[in-house]
């Protein structure tokens, strides 16, 4: 900075511009580091200066081969507003394979918690929320948290991993007849062919006892990753009598993320897609007390 003016190209610092986390950090997953971070909701003494706040992990999608940006910062400073401190995890995509992201994502959940009082986070009351293929990594944790070979790899830390709730956007959940190829290869590795492995990440054949209470959404005219995937997942979680909220929205391409013109091309300040109630939605079911 020189005499007040700011030096270099206003055009490249804005185009890179984003807001700081308030925290950031880095997880260590067996052998992969992973950034992690997140914003946190002020308190004022007028309203309750010790309120704590529902935390919620989001899971951008990006078919297990990278992260979208639109599903990172734009969600996140919708649930800001609505008291909710989000947290973006930037977990390991291809050729990292099963289950490298999943552990990523539960050490991520039982981080948060071991820090709730730290951030005046609601210990008891963290979410995770993936969209597309990060739809299919929630799931997975919300489905998978609890089996002996993740519990082992983790080092047993029990339910301290297992999500409060899950909430998935346009997920990816099968590998069989309406599977998002791409993802399930990335996925997978060189197991992909290998039935076993396609089973076991078919995450509507994987809803036990443990599943915590679930969030869906999609539309209809989604191409790219059928509404028939969030159709099986919920008949799966209805089956088990788990707590269950599914919206269907008529139209709508794939990876809407907010719905509206923060996250959208093509659209002007105010302007939104039918689905973008969505997110006061999930807000509400973030913060609410439901059945755990």
């Amino acid at each position: 900075m020189d005499g007040g003016r700011v030096s270099g190209n206003a055009e490249t610092i804005w185009r890179g511009a984003c807001m700081k986390y308030d925290v950031e950090i880095q997880l260590r997953v067996k052998h992969r580091q992973v950034d992690f971070g997140g914003f946190l909701p002020g308190n004022w003494e007028e309203i309750d200066p010790n309120r704590k706040h529902p935390a919620v992990i989001l899971l951008a999608g990006g078919a297990y081969w990278r992260r979208s940006s639109r599903e990172k910062e734009p969600v996140a400073l919708k649930l800001l507003g609505y008291g909710i401190s989000p947290w973006i995890l930037e977990y390991s995509v291809a050729p990292e394979t099963f289950p490298q992201s999943l552990c990523e994502v539960l050490t991520a959940v039982e981080w948060l918690r071991e820090h709730s009082d730290e951030y005046g986070i609601d210990g008891e009351n963290i979410s995770v929320c993936g969209f597309s293929a990060g739809g299919h990594l929630a799931a997975s944790a919300g489905c998978l948290w609890d089996r002996d070979f993740i519990q082992e790899m983790l080092g047993d830390p029990g339910v301290l991993v297992r999500p409060d709730k899950v909430a998935l956007c346009y997920p990816v959940i099968t590998a069989g007849p309406y599977a998002h190829q791409e993802s399930i290869r990335c996925l997978l590795g060189d197991k992909a062919e290998d039935e076993t492995c396609r089973r076991l990440v078919s995450l509507e054949h994987q809803v036990g006892a443990g599943m915590p209470p679930v969030f869906l959404w999609h539309t209809a005219e989604d191409a790219s990753v059928p509404v028939q995937n969030s159709l099986l997942f919920a008949m799966a979680v209805a089956a088990q009598g788990k707590e269950l909220e599914l919206h269907i929205y008529p139209h709508g391409r794939h990876g809407l993320s907010t719905g509206d013109f923060t996250a959208n091309a093509g659209l002007e300040p105010g302007d939104a897609y039918g689905c973008a109630g969505w997110v006061e939605k999930a807000a509400a079911f973030f913060c609410g007390t439901g059945k755990k």
